[in-house]
Protein backbone atom coordinates (compact mmCIF):
# COMPACT_ATOMS: atom_id res chain seq x y z
CA UNK A 1 0.00 0.00 0.00
CA UNK A 2 1.06 3.44 -0.84
CA UNK A 3 2.76 5.58 1.87
CA UNK A 4 0.04 7.45 3.95
CA UNK A 5 2.68 10.03 4.96
CA UNK A 6 4.56 12.17 2.92
CA UNK A 7 8.18 9.71 2.61
CA UNK A 8 9.80 13.21 0.77
CA UNK A 9 9.94 16.81 1.86
CA UNK A 10 6.52 17.77 0.53
CA UNK A 11 2.79 16.37 0.95
CA UNK A 12 1.30 15.51 -2.04
CA UNK A 13 -2.44 17.18 -1.96
CA UNK A 14 -5.19 16.79 -4.86
CA UNK A 15 -7.63 19.52 -5.43
CA UNK A 16 -10.32 18.82 -8.02
CA UNK A 17 -12.32 21.45 -8.71
CA UNK A 18 -9.11 23.44 -8.43
CA UNK A 19 -8.77 25.76 -11.46
CA UNK A 20 -12.71 27.03 -10.18
CA UNK A 21 -13.01 30.44 -8.64
CA UNK A 22 -12.20 28.90 -4.95
CA UNK A 23 -9.95 26.27 -6.18
CA UNK A 24 -7.93 28.19 -7.71
CA UNK A 25 -6.93 30.31 -4.29
CA UNK A 26 -6.66 27.31 -2.51
CA UNK A 27 -4.39 25.96 -4.98
CA UNK A 28 -2.18 29.15 -4.66
CA UNK A 29 -2.05 28.81 -0.76
CA UNK A 30 -1.54 24.84 -0.87
CA UNK A 31 1.28 24.91 -3.62
CA UNK A 32 3.79 27.43 -1.03
CA UNK A 33 4.39 23.91 0.99
CA UNK A 34 3.10 21.22 -0.59
CA UNK A 35 3.15 19.58 -4.13
CA UNK A 36 -0.49 20.43 -5.55
CA UNK A 37 -2.10 17.98 -7.78
CA UNK A 38 -4.97 20.20 -9.52
CA UNK A 39 -8.38 18.25 -11.66
CA UNK A 40 -10.69 20.41 -13.58
CA UNK A 41 -12.52 19.46 -16.37
CA UNK A 42 -13.42 23.44 -17.07
CA UNK A 43 -17.27 23.13 -16.54
CA UNK A 44 -17.00 26.54 -14.61
CA UNK A 45 -13.61 26.50 -14.21
CA UNK A 46 -11.06 28.75 -16.04
CA UNK A 47 -7.24 28.44 -17.56
CA UNK A 48 -6.46 31.67 -17.05
CA UNK A 49 -6.77 31.01 -12.80
CA UNK A 50 -3.80 28.42 -12.80
CA UNK A 51 -1.63 29.86 -15.81
CA UNK A 52 0.44 31.55 -13.18
CA UNK A 53 0.87 28.34 -11.66
CA UNK A 54 1.95 26.09 -14.33
CA UNK A 55 5.52 26.81 -14.23
CA UNK A 56 6.13 25.72 -10.62
CA UNK A 57 7.47 22.61 -10.01
CA UNK A 58 5.10 21.94 -7.27
CA UNK A 59 2.50 22.40 -9.26
CA UNK A 60 0.64 19.44 -11.56
CA UNK A 61 -2.91 20.09 -13.64
CA UNK A 62 -4.47 17.11 -14.94
CA UNK A 63 -7.81 17.70 -17.05
CA UNK A 64 -10.20 14.99 -16.46
CA UNK A 65 -13.87 14.08 -15.71
CA UNK A 66 -14.11 12.77 -12.31
CA UNK A 67 -17.17 10.60 -13.55
CA UNK A 68 -14.60 8.43 -14.49
CA UNK A 69 -12.58 6.56 -12.37
CA UNK A 70 -8.76 8.09 -12.08
CA UNK A 71 -5.91 6.39 -11.45
CA UNK A 72 -3.02 8.75 -9.94
CA UNK A 73 -0.38 6.34 -10.04
CA UNK A 74 -0.40 5.70 -13.87
CA UNK A 75 -0.19 9.12 -15.22
CA UNK A 76 3.25 10.14 -16.31
CA UNK A 77 2.47 13.76 -15.43
CA UNK A 78 3.10 12.93 -11.97
CA UNK A 79 6.46 10.77 -11.81
CA UNK A 80 8.29 13.67 -10.14
CA UNK A 81 5.52 13.60 -7.43
CA UNK A 82 6.55 9.86 -7.02
CA UNK A 83 3.22 9.13 -6.17
CA UNK A 84 3.74 5.62 -7.21
CA UNK A 85 5.84 5.45 -3.91
CA UNK A 86 4.51 8.28 -2.10
CA UNK A 87 0.37 8.24 -2.64
CA UNK A 88 -1.15 11.04 -1.55
CA UNK A 89 -1.76 12.75 2.00
CA UNK A 90 -4.85 15.17 1.68
CA UNK A 91 -7.41 15.64 -0.91
CA UNK A 92 -9.67 18.49 -1.09
CA UNK A 93 -12.90 18.16 -2.76
CA UNK A 94 -14.16 21.17 -4.31
CA UNK A 95 -15.31 19.82 -8.14
CA UNK A 96 -18.92 20.63 -9.01
CA UNK A 97 -20.60 22.42 -11.76
CA UNK A 98 -21.74 26.29 -10.03
CA UNK A 99 -22.94 28.18 -13.35
CA UNK A 100 -26.31 30.09 -12.55
CA UNK A 101 -26.58 30.92 -16.34
CA UNK A 102 -25.92 27.57 -17.41
CA UNK A 103 -27.39 25.88 -14.25
CA UNK A 104 -30.60 24.49 -16.44
CA UNK A 105 -28.47 23.10 -19.07
CA UNK A 106 -26.01 20.92 -17.17
CA UNK A 107 -28.37 19.61 -14.70
CA UNK A 108 -27.19 16.29 -15.49
CA UNK A 109 -23.45 17.12 -14.84
CA UNK A 110 -24.41 18.53 -12.24
CA UNK A 111 -26.43 15.28 -10.34
CA UNK A 112 -23.10 12.95 -11.53
CA UNK A 113 -20.39 15.64 -10.07
CA UNK A 114 -22.86 15.00 -7.11
CA UNK A 115 -22.50 11.39 -6.85
CA UNK A 116 -20.15 9.36 -9.60
CA UNK A 117 -17.67 12.10 -8.82
CA UNK A 118 -17.85 12.12 -4.95
CA UNK A 119 -17.65 8.30 -5.64
CA UNK A 120 -14.13 8.92 -7.91
CA UNK A 121 -12.93 11.14 -4.99
CA UNK A 122 -13.74 8.99 -2.09
CA UNK A 123 -12.15 5.69 -3.75
CA UNK A 124 -8.66 7.92 -4.07
CA UNK A 125 -9.05 8.51 -0.23
CA UNK A 126 -9.36 4.64 0.21
CA UNK A 127 -6.97 3.94 -1.64
CA UNK A 128 -4.53 6.23 -0.28
CA UNK A 129 -5.55 6.45 3.20
CA UNK A 130 -5.32 10.39 2.60
CA UNK A 131 -7.30 12.76 4.59
CA UNK A 132 -10.41 14.24 2.92
CA UNK A 133 -11.98 17.93 2.78
CA UNK A 134 -15.60 17.72 1.43
CA UNK A 135 -16.90 21.21 0.01
CA UNK A 136 -20.47 20.40 0.70
CA UNK A 137 -23.15 23.70 0.73
CA UNK A 138 -25.36 25.94 2.44
CA UNK A 139 -28.18 24.88 0.11
CA UNK A 140 -27.89 21.59 1.66
CA UNK A 141 -30.61 23.35 4.54
CA UNK A 142 -32.95 24.13 2.25
CA UNK A 143 -33.90 28.05 1.74
CA UNK A 144 -33.93 30.71 4.24
CA UNK A 145 -37.26 30.17 6.00
CA UNK A 146 -39.54 32.55 8.28
CA UNK A 147 -39.33 31.17 11.25
CA UNK A 148 -35.44 30.10 11.08
CA UNK A 149 -33.25 32.63 9.15
CA UNK A 150 -29.53 31.56 11.07
CA UNK A 151 -28.34 27.82 10.38
CA UNK A 152 -26.87 25.90 12.66
CA UNK A 153 -24.97 22.63 11.48
CA UNK A 154 -27.30 20.53 13.65
CA UNK A 155 -30.12 21.74 11.58
CA UNK A 156 -31.35 19.04 8.52
CA UNK A 157 -32.72 21.45 6.25
CA UNK A 158 -35.58 20.89 4.02
CA UNK A 159 -35.33 20.52 0.37
CA UNK A 160 -37.32 19.37 -2.49
CA UNK A 161 -35.50 15.63 -3.68
CA UNK A 162 -37.58 16.29 -7.34
CA UNK A 163 -37.51 19.97 -7.56
CA UNK A 164 -35.61 21.69 -10.75
CA UNK A 165 -32.49 22.56 -8.04
CA UNK A 166 -32.48 19.14 -6.96
CA UNK A 167 -29.34 17.53 -8.79
CA UNK A 168 -27.39 20.61 -6.98
CA UNK A 169 -29.40 21.25 -3.52
CA UNK A 170 -30.59 16.90 -2.99
CA UNK A 171 -27.31 16.17 -4.76
CA UNK A 172 -24.96 18.05 -2.32
CA UNK A 173 -27.31 16.34 0.83
CA UNK A 174 -26.20 12.71 -1.13
CA UNK A 175 -22.77 14.04 -1.63
CA UNK A 176 -22.79 14.47 2.41
CA UNK A 177 -24.40 11.08 3.21
CA UNK A 178 -21.66 9.23 0.50
CA UNK A 179 -18.71 11.20 2.85
CA UNK A 180 -19.91 9.80 5.82
CA UNK A 181 -20.90 6.27 4.41
CA UNK A 182 -17.10 6.14 3.39
CA UNK A 183 -15.62 7.68 6.72
CA UNK A 184 -17.70 5.03 8.79
CA UNK A 185 -17.07 1.69 6.62
CA UNK A 186 -13.46 2.76 5.91
CA UNK A 187 -12.25 4.68 8.65
CA UNK A 188 -11.05 7.85 6.74
CA UNK A 189 -10.34 10.91 8.11
CA UNK A 190 -13.43 12.65 6.11
CA UNK A 191 -14.33 15.85 7.26
CA UNK A 192 -17.57 18.20 5.61
CA UNK A 193 -17.16 21.97 5.25
CA UNK A 194 -20.57 24.06 4.61
CA UNK A 195 -20.08 26.86 2.35
CA UNK A 196 -22.02 29.97 2.24
CA UNK A 197 -21.98 32.67 -0.57
CA UNK A 198 -18.37 33.80 -1.00
CA UNK A 199 -16.63 36.11 -3.19
CA UNK A 200 -13.35 37.72 -4.98
CA UNK A 201 -11.11 37.84 -7.92
CA UNK A 202 -11.71 34.71 -10.43
CA UNK A 203 -15.49 34.36 -10.44
CA UNK A 204 -16.62 34.20 -13.80
CA UNK A 205 -17.72 37.76 -15.68
CA UNK A 206 -21.58 37.55 -17.11
CA UNK A 207 -22.34 34.49 -15.59
CA UNK A 208 -24.97 35.09 -13.02
CA UNK A 209 -22.98 35.86 -10.39
CA UNK A 210 -24.33 39.45 -9.14
CA UNK A 211 -21.34 40.83 -7.47
CA UNK A 212 -18.90 40.79 -10.50
CA UNK A 213 -21.71 40.99 -13.23
CA UNK A 214 -22.77 44.29 -10.86
CA UNK A 215 -18.57 45.75 -11.21
CA UNK A 216 -18.72 44.63 -15.07
CA UNK A 217 -22.23 46.79 -15.67
CA UNK A 218 -21.35 49.88 -13.20
CA UNK A 219 -17.81 49.88 -15.42
CA UNK A 220 -19.87 50.65 -18.47
CA UNK A 221 -22.86 52.66 -16.77
CA UNK A 222 -25.23 49.80 -17.25
CA UNK A 223 -28.12 48.91 -15.17
CA UNK A 224 -26.95 46.50 -12.55
CA UNK A 225 -29.69 43.59 -12.20
CA UNK A 226 -30.53 41.88 -9.02
CA UNK A 227 -31.95 38.18 -9.62
CA UNK A 228 -35.12 39.07 -7.27
CA UNK A 229 -36.45 41.29 -5.01
CA UNK A 230 -35.56 44.49 -2.70
CA UNK A 231 -35.25 42.43 -0.10
CA UNK A 232 -33.07 39.81 -1.66
CA UNK A 233 -30.09 39.68 0.82
CA UNK A 234 -27.26 37.55 1.51
CA UNK A 235 -24.10 37.36 3.73
CA UNK A 236 -20.46 37.77 1.66
CA UNK A 237 -17.34 35.74 2.78
CA UNK A 238 -14.15 37.09 1.07
CA UNK A 239 -12.48 33.70 -0.76
CA UNK A 240 -9.17 34.24 1.35
CA UNK A 241 -11.40 33.80 4.27
CA UNK A 242 -12.45 30.68 3.11
CA UNK A 243 -9.18 29.48 1.93
CA UNK A 244 -8.02 30.04 5.44
CA UNK A 245 -10.78 28.47 7.10
CA UNK A 246 -10.78 24.99 4.98
CA UNK A 247 -7.21 24.83 5.38
CA UNK A 248 -7.40 25.23 9.59
CA UNK A 249 -10.37 23.05 9.31
CA UNK A 250 -8.22 20.08 7.18
CA UNK A 251 -5.11 20.47 9.55
CA UNK A 252 -7.68 20.04 12.61
CA UNK A 253 -8.95 16.67 14.36
CA UNK A 254 -12.53 18.25 13.51
CA UNK A 255 -14.65 15.89 10.77
CA UNK A 256 -18.14 18.37 11.08
CA UNK A 257 -20.02 19.11 9.46
CA UNK A 258 -18.95 22.94 9.47
CA UNK A 259 -20.05 26.33 8.59
CA UNK A 260 -18.32 28.45 6.77
CA UNK A 261 -19.37 31.94 5.71
CA UNK A 262 -20.22 35.02 7.04
CA UNK A 263 -22.41 35.91 9.86
CA UNK A 264 -22.46 39.62 8.44
CA UNK A 265 -25.85 40.20 6.24
CA UNK A 266 -26.50 42.52 3.25
CA UNK A 267 -29.05 43.57 0.70
CA UNK A 268 -27.97 42.53 -2.40
CA UNK A 269 -28.79 46.09 -3.63
CA UNK A 270 -27.30 47.73 -0.98
CA UNK A 271 -24.13 46.15 -2.12
CA UNK A 272 -24.92 47.20 -6.10
CA UNK A 273 -25.45 51.11 -4.69
CA UNK A 274 -21.99 50.61 -3.13
CA UNK A 275 -19.96 49.29 -5.94
CA UNK A 276 -21.66 51.79 -8.20
CA UNK A 277 -20.40 54.45 -5.55
CA UNK A 278 -16.95 53.16 -5.55
CA UNK A 279 -16.73 52.78 -9.64
CA UNK A 280 -18.02 56.67 -9.97
CA UNK A 281 -20.87 54.93 -12.00
CA UNK A 282 -24.01 56.16 -13.84
CA UNK A 283 -25.52 52.67 -13.27
CA UNK A 284 -28.78 52.47 -11.42
CA UNK A 285 -30.32 49.23 -10.02
CA UNK A 286 -32.74 46.73 -11.29
CA UNK A 287 -34.81 44.22 -11.03
CA UNK A 288 -35.76 40.61 -12.69
CA UNK A 289 -37.12 37.08 -11.85
CA UNK A 290 -34.46 35.38 -9.93
CA UNK A 291 -32.56 32.56 -11.63
CA UNK A 292 -32.87 29.15 -10.63
CA UNK A 293 -29.56 28.39 -9.42
CA UNK A 294 -29.37 32.07 -7.18
CA UNK A 295 -31.88 31.66 -4.24
CA UNK A 296 -31.37 33.44 -0.96
CA UNK A 297 -29.98 32.27 1.49
CA UNK A 298 -29.86 31.63 5.32
CA UNK A 299 -27.15 33.07 7.61
CA UNK A 300 -24.38 30.55 8.78
CA UNK A 301 -23.94 30.33 12.52
CA UNK A 302 -19.97 29.96 12.83
CA UNK A 303 -19.81 29.22 16.25
CA UNK A 304 -18.20 26.14 15.90
CA UNK A 305 -15.75 27.08 13.48
CA UNK A 306 -14.56 29.87 15.74
CA UNK A 307 -14.58 27.58 18.96
CA UNK A 308 -12.96 24.46 17.28
CA UNK A 309 -10.20 26.57 14.43
CA UNK A 310 -9.77 29.42 15.57
CA UNK A 311 -11.22 31.10 12.53
CA UNK A 312 -13.39 33.87 11.22
CA UNK A 313 -13.92 36.31 8.56
CA UNK A 314 -11.49 39.00 8.53
CA UNK A 315 -11.53 41.03 4.73
CA UNK A 316 -13.95 43.57 5.51
CA UNK A 317 -16.98 43.86 2.07
CA UNK A 318 -15.61 47.16 1.12
CA UNK A 319 -12.18 45.88 1.02
CA UNK A 320 -13.35 43.08 -0.95
CA UNK A 321 -15.60 44.90 -3.43
CA UNK A 322 -12.60 47.40 -4.22
CA UNK A 323 -10.16 43.94 -5.28
CA UNK A 324 -13.16 42.58 -7.49
CA UNK A 325 -13.34 45.94 -9.14
CA UNK A 326 -9.77 46.35 -9.72
CA UNK A 327 -9.33 42.41 -10.91
CA UNK A 328 -12.24 43.13 -13.20
CA UNK A 329 -10.97 46.33 -14.97
CA UNK A 330 -7.89 43.92 -15.87
CA UNK A 331 -9.83 41.35 -17.05
CA UNK A 332 -13.33 42.33 -18.19
CA UNK A 333 -12.27 42.74 -21.94
CA UNK A 334 -11.47 38.90 -22.08
CA UNK A 335 -15.01 38.30 -21.48
CA UNK A 336 -15.91 38.41 -24.45
CA UNK A 337 -13.61 35.43 -25.87
CA UNK A 338 -14.67 33.40 -22.45
CA UNK A 339 -18.60 33.50 -23.88
CA UNK A 340 -17.37 32.46 -27.50
CA UNK A 341 -15.55 29.16 -25.79
CA UNK A 342 -18.33 28.29 -24.06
Amino acid sequence: MPATKPIFDQKNILVTGGAGFIGSHLCDELVKTAKVICVDNFSSGDERNIDHLLSNPNFVFLRVDLTEPLALDERRELERFRVQFQGIQEIYHLACPTSPKQFETRRVETALANSLGVKTVLDLAVKYQAKLLHASSAVIYGPRRDDLKVFQEEYWGYVDPISPRACYDEGKRFAETLVTTYREVHNLDAKIARIFRTYGSRMRLKDGQMLPDFVAAALDNKDLIVYGSEDFSSSFCHVNDLVSGLVKFMRSGETGPMNFGSDLEYKIADVAKKIIELTESRSKVVYEEPLLFMSPQGMPDIQQAREKLGWFPVVMLEEGLKEIIEYTKANKPLVGMERQAL
